[in-house]
């Protein structure tokens, strides 16, 4: 397929790089580190051999979020935007940015967001997962009190927040010990964002700014998958709420107010339950490059077996339309 369009394609600055240099071994390092920080390149001929037209870019992991100062949270995020908001008007065909958000100060966050899109044309925010706010041994997470005005502004700029995954803290790492390949992209990742995801839900953010669209990688990070489980028990209605706050379902919730996005998930089975659990209408094609290769996103999403309604839809046009990106 033609004219793709992929949203969750990373990039980094010097100040951010070394954040994903543990997810490589050595060897593959140095041809990673280079991709990150390429943007005009290398990049570009790889969509161009992919089928993909546009791109947008977002920063690597975890990197403002690991921050727990938080005025330099605010500098390195404002810096990380126009850095890329640069690179961005020099491909503006091809390339949109999502806004690095300093979340350790939520008006903060909000006021960076509002300037990334008002003035830089930025398509929403993507942001590392919980952030680290006074101390390396703090997570604090978006559904707390304090986040309600960063959402209004959010739900008012009508722009998608791309919720993307970091690993948890050492402290919550025990049932990690001895396997550390259970961390990253093979476990973990998914099991902290999928954390996250159900406690914006539970905590009645979604009632209160029903117009609010979060964006979660890799196929749903196993929310997808569980979501009926997850409604059966901890809805209103369900057979022990146990604190819930929403005033709807789990499911009713995550149909309307998410999207997935096949990113590092080139899985058809995993692809096809989305498609039944949401709708086709809310699942998006993108790739996770570098972490993963541009090419074997493509090959295996041009052939999967489903429809080729479906791969127009999930391939280009539900991207489109969702941050109006034109034909």
């Amino acid at each position: 397929m033609k004219n793709k369009i992929a949203l969750e394609e990373h990039f980094a600055t010097p100040q951010t790089i070394g954040d994903s240099e543990e997810y490589f071994t050595a060897d593959v390092w140095p041809e990673r580190r280079r991709q990150l920080l390429d943007l005009n390149s290398e990049r570009v001929d790889r969509m161009d051999a992919c089928g993909i037209e546009y791109s947008i870019l977002s920063l690597n992991a975890p990197a403002v979020q690991a921050i727990p100062e938080a005025a330099k949270a605010v500098d390195v995020a404002r810096h990380a935007n126009d850095a890329l908001a640069e690179q961005v008007s020099a491909h503006p065909n091809r390339f949109g940015a999502f806004a690095a958000l300093p979340m350790q100060d939520p008006d903060a966050a909000a006021a960076e967001l509002n300037r990334a899109v008002t003035e830089l044309g930025f398509k929403g925010a993507l942001v590392n997962g919980f952030s680290q706010i006074g101390s390396l041994d703090n997570a604090t997470y978006y559904d707390l009190p304090q986040y309600r005005p960063f959402w209004a502004e959010v739900e008012r700029l009508g722009v998608p927040f791309y919720l993307h995954p970091r690993n948890p803290l050492n402290s919550q790492q025990l049932g990690y010990q001895g396997h550390p390949w259970l961390l990253g992209p093979a476990w973990a990742f998914s099991m902290e964002t999928g954390l996250h995801a159900l406690r914006l839900i539970g905590s009645g953010l979604f009632d209160a700014y029903p117009n609010l669209t979060v964006i979660l990688g890799h196929l749903g990070e196993l929310v997808a998958t569980h979501l009926w489980r997850t409604s059966h028990w901890a809805s209103p209605d369900g057979k022990n709420p146990m604190g819930v706050v929403t005033e709807q379902s789990f499911t009713d919730c995550f149909r309307r107010n998410f999207y997935v996005t096949t990113s590092g998930n080139f899985r058809t089975i995993a692809m096809r339950n989305a498609m039944e659990e949401i709708g086709s209408n809310r699942v998006l094609f993108s790739t996770d490059y570098p972490f993963e290769t541009m090419e074997e996103a493509a090959t295996w999403f041009d052939h999967a077996e489903i429809g080729e309604n479906d791969r127009e839809r999930i391939g280009r046009n539900n991207a489109a339309e969702l941050f109006g990106i034109p034909s």
